[in-house]
Formats: C-alpha cells, structure tokens, sequence
C-alpha cells in the first residue's frame, strides 16, 4: 500500500496540473498542505485560497428570545462534535484508526432546495388560507429569498470543499430532489445556473408583482404591513424594504467546487409534487393573472382535478381569464419564460450546463435523453459507485416506490459492482419512511416496491454502504443492518426552504483496520445567524432562515433531528479487503481533486 515516490510524485504533479490548466507548484503545496493538515502538523486547509470555513462543528444556529408574539430571533450556539454510532458495527471502534484513516471519497449532499420563483401566476399559494398545516408548502414567509438562500448554500459548501475530517479534497456533489418548486422553468434554470457559479437575475418585472405585495392577499405575510392575518398576530416583522430588495439585483453564486450530479424529486414530477400537470395550469403560469384569494385557486388552478370540469368549462375559465372577468385575480406581466417543464425538459435542461464543474448532463446522459429513462449510474472515483434512481410516483401522491424496471437493474447492477469490488452509494429522492406510493393508473400493472423490499434487496449486497436521499426536510440517520451483521446507512438531510436550511458533507473513510467510517458534517448556509438589514444576498439569506425558523406549521425545529442524525461518524464492516485500493492510486485521486479545487479558488479570486 505504498505511496507514489517523489519521482512518481513530481510526474502526477505536472501531467495533472496540466490537465487542469493549474500551477504544478501550487498543486503539489496544496497537496504538501493537506497531507500536513491530517497529521495535525500544517495548515488546516487544502490551499492558500480556501477561506475559513464554518461548519457546525464549530457552532450552530438556534432560536433566541421572543421579540414580539411569539416571533423569536436566532443567536449562535455552540458546535457539535461528531458522535461515533455502532448500530451496525456493534462493537467498540479501535481508537488507532483516527491515526490509520484514509479518505475514500468527500461528497457534498444536497436536498430539497425548492428554488421558487415567487412571482409567478403558476403558483397556488392561497391554499394555505385553506388549511395551513396541509398546504404549508404552498407557501412560506420566505419565499422569494429562495434563490438567495442556494446562493448562500453554495458558498457553505464551496468553503467546506476539503474535509475537515482528513484533510481530503471535495470530489463531488449530488442533489437528491425537489430543486425546482413549481415545476416552472425558469426555477429550473435558477436552480442549474447557481450551481454552476452564474448569477441569477430575479427581476421579473419592475416591482414585486405577487401575494406578498397585495393588501388583499391578507392570509400571507406581507412584509410591508403584516397585520389582520395569521402571520401577524404571531408576530411577524414589519420589513418595508424586503420585497425590494429581493428582486433589486442579481443574485451571484460561487458555484459548487467539484462535479455535481441530480436525481428527480416529487417537485420535478407533479404539481406540488402531489398533483398532475393539466392545460389550464400550463396556460396560467406563463400569463397575465395571478390568484390571490383561496376561492380562485382552487376553482382555476385546481379546477382541472375536479371531475364536473370539462372542455368547455375550462374554455370558458381561460376566456374569463383573459377578459379580467375572474374575481380573485390581479394582473401581472405574462411571461412565457415560467412554462411548466415535463419530464423530458428536466433532463435536457442539465445538458445545457458549465463544462465546470460539469459533468454536462450531471448523472444524466444521451442514453437517458433517447430513452427516456430518468435513472442512471456513474463512477465518482475508481473504487466508488453511485446509483440515481427516480423514485417519484408519476400518478399521484407526495410519497413514492421503486418501479420493477429499476428495481431488476439497480439488483444485476450490484451485483455487477460486488464482482468489480466497488463501494456504492445509493441516491434518491424518497426515504425509507415516504417509499410506500403504490398509486397506478388503470391498466398500469408494474410492480412498484416498498421500503421493506428495497432495504431487504439492498442488504443482499454489502458493497451497498449508504444511501443518501431527502424529502422529509429533516436531519435523519438510520442504521440498515442485515442478518450476517453486514448493513448499510441511510442518511436523509433537511431541506434549503424550511428551517434549519441545512444540508450536509459525506466523508466514505478508511480505517486500515476491517471497518469504514462514514463521516456526516451538516452545514449551515453561509449567511450570519442575525440578518442585518442590507439587500446582499447573505443578508437576504439571513433573512430567510429567521422567518422560517418561525413558520409554525412546518415545525422547524423538529427538523433539526437529533445529535445522533447530525454531526456522525458511522462505522460498518468493509465488505471487501480494501488494500485493493492501493496508497498510489488513492493520491492521485486526490491530485485530481485537489486540481479542480485550486481551478475553482482561481475563479473566486
């Protein structure tokens, strides 16, 4: 297991930095500098470019004292160090391994970051007059913060790019669902674009044309005067410049550090991923008529889903429309940049990307484009292997199942990986708790499985050692634990519009010893924990985590899960002799990595 020598060294050095269009000499410091840093002896960081990152191991956000109702403010609370669990392991960890460990791969997990555009006439916010706590995620304080909050989450996870762990440089990121709210294309593109480090505009119009600016809309808060609804009299701030200042200027981005690759979610499949898309919804997100009242929505928006709603009905509801003879309605600019994407659109739109961080497609590829299938597979390093799956019911229904067609695939594709010695991580959208929509149209007769099946099908393959997936918009860690006393963990991570807007860092290590170490680090956003009152996007982003911290019906704080789903270091068996990955092949690995992180710190200088 012998390193590169320092001849073997020099020539990685220069091939790769060149490559990467990088400083042989500052890739080989950087690299000097890490290998320091995980032996306590240099510098903390990967590069004399990466700021000082902050990560809930130094300090966590919490609720403070009552301002006014029952709105509270945030104040910084102390770090979390990480907690060892041995669900699986069940057996005391060897102490020797924090000196013996060696990284296998550093991923930075996203989930659920609902970037909504919420100016669009495409949503149907009023439903939460309906039913607050049913239709919470129709609509939320925060709402048109969303695109600074993914900014600010980006720079987190750009900061956070070499492991605080091992010293290990980032070598990828998946996004496991729900990135575009309302199915509108546009949200799609914002999502994609602040990813990739562009900056994204979210002036759609000359001033803020939407619920949160309308008296009449007395159910949402209205930041410029919060009072006669519920948001009000819990207290919510008067802010007179906020909605101003969402929209005033673009909205920048530093861009994830390293390759990043997506799955579907409910969000990307049905309308308020619970709903099917019909004509008469397409034709009101890209026009000139927004619902502002419970009564419109539910009879426009949502007229399509009722039976008696036929053809000439729903003529009539559009030229109602058009004519400004539909009570309910306020006029705002058409656009036709806010279309509801389809399935196909979803994949096709991640084809028009940055090649860096790439990959062009981000999971997706040509194959899935002329098939259609929404599932895939790819290589993170040479001894990891991921798998996408599309979880997501087409039918209806938030929750979802694992159709046989993937099911029988992803089963030979294990066993494919078991043969080659490959460690595999599992992607997707549901969780084992939400994997039990077995809704199908008439007719429809696959085999869509559960949660008990896919586990049981999963623990057939020790390579399996995770799963990461969201939905649930909380922090959750399980231990999946077979019979032979092999398992797998599963971990879930919380969402970027409800409170604690966290999301996460999944380290696979290697302890020389028989046995992993799956480190989960959970990253607060990049914003300060107090707001302060200026129109950047970290103030905004700031902004937006205080006014979710108080959305009473999402129960925020429930969502922050407990230590043992935050902050983790999960320990399994290695189902195979891991010397088969050698030290010389694992370091140039980690020059590669380490070559793209010094290209993204140049971009940020």
């Amino acid at each position: 297991m012998s390193p590169l020598s320092r001849r073997q060294f020099m020539i990685a050095v220069a091939s790769i930095a060149a490559v990467h269009a990088v400083s042989a000499e500052a890739l080989g410091q950087a690299h000097v500098d890490a290998a320091g840093a995980a032996t306590g002896s240099g510098s903390a960081r990967g590069g004399a470019a990466v700021e000082s990152a902050v990560s809930t191991l130094e300090q966590t956000i919490l609720q403070g004292a009552v301002q006014k109702g029952a709105y509270r403010t945030l104040v910084v609370g102390p770090g979390e160090p990480y907690i060892p669990r041995l669900d699986i392991l069940r057996r005391a960890p060897s102490p020797e391994r924090k000196a013996a460990r060696r990284s296998l791969l550093y991923l930075g997990h996203l989930s659920d970051m609902h970037v909504i555009d919420a100016q669009s006439p495409g949503r149907i916010e009023p439903m939460i007059e309906q039913d607050h706590a049913a239709w919470g995620s129709a609509f939320h304080p925060q709402d048109p913060l969303s695109p600074h909050v993914i900014a600010s989450m980006v720079k987190s996870i750009s900061d956070l790019r070499v492991s605080p762990v091992t010293g290990a440089p980032m070598s990828a990121a998946i996004v496991t669902g729900d990135s575009a709210d309302m199915h509108s294309m546009r949200e799609l593109r914002w999502y994609i674009d602040l990813l990739d480090g562009l900056e994204v505009n979210p002036r759609t119009s000359d001033t803020f044309e939407g619920v949160q600016a309308w008296a009449e809309a007395v159910w949402a808060y209205r930041p410029t005067n919060p009072s006669g609804g519920s948001f009000g009299d819990y207290g919510f701030p008067t802010l007179p410049d906020l909605l101003d200042q969402a929209i005033a200027q673009p909205v920048p981005s530093v861009g994830l550090p390293a390759p990043w690759y997506t799955v579907y979610g409910n969000h990307e499949t049905l309308l308020l991923g619970t709903f099917g898309l019909d004509s008469q919804l397409r034709s009101l997100a890209v026009g000139g008529q927004k619902s502002y009242s419970v009564e419109a929505t539910a009879a426009l928006a949502l007229g399509g889903y009722a039976s008696s709603t036929g053809v000439l009905q729903q003529g009539l509801d559009a030229l109602g429309l058009a004519l400004g003879l539909r009570p309910g309605f306020r006029s705002v600019p058409a656009d036709p940049g806010r279309a509801l994407f389809d399935q196909a659109q979803f994949m096709s739109e991640h084809f028009r990307t940055q090649p860096d961080p790439g990959p062009v497609g981000h999971g997706f590829t040509d194959h899935n484009l002329a098939s259609g299938e929404t599932w895939w597979s790819a290589d993170l390093t040479p001894w990891v292997r991921v798998f996408g799956l599309d979880t997501c019911n087409q039918v209806a229904g938030p929750d979802g199942a694992v159709p046989e067609v993937q099911f029988q695939w992803l089963r030979g594709e294990l066993a494919k990986a078991t043969a080659e010695k490959k460690l595999v991580l599992i992607f997707s959208h549901h969780n084992s708790d939400t994997l039990e929509n077995r809704a199908q149209r008439p007719g429809q007769n696959e085999r869509l499985y559960g949660a008990t099946e896919f586990v049981d099908m999963l623990l057939q393959f020790p390579v399996v050692v995770g799963w990461l997936n969201g939905h649930t918009h909380l922090n959750q860690i399980l231990a999946h634990r077979g019979p032979s006393g092999a398992g797998f963990w599963e971990m879930t991570t919380a969402s970027c519009i409800d409170f604690p807007q966290q999301q996460q860092m999944v380290e696979i290590v290697d302890n020389r010893n028989g046995t992993l170490s799956l480190f989960t680090t959970v990253l607060d956003h990049a914003a300060d924990a107090i707001p302060g009152s200026g129109g950047d996007y970290l103030s905004l982003a700031s902004r937006s985590r205080e006014l979710a911290s108080n959305d009473w019906a999402e129960t925020p704080f429930m969502r922050r899960g407990s230590p043992l789903d935050r902050n983790t270091e999960l320990l399994l068996p290695a189902p195979f002799d891991l010397t088969s990955i050698t030290d010389a092949a694992l370091e140039k690995q980690h020059l590669v990595e380490r070559a793209r992180l010094l290209r993204h710190e140049k971009k940020l200088s």
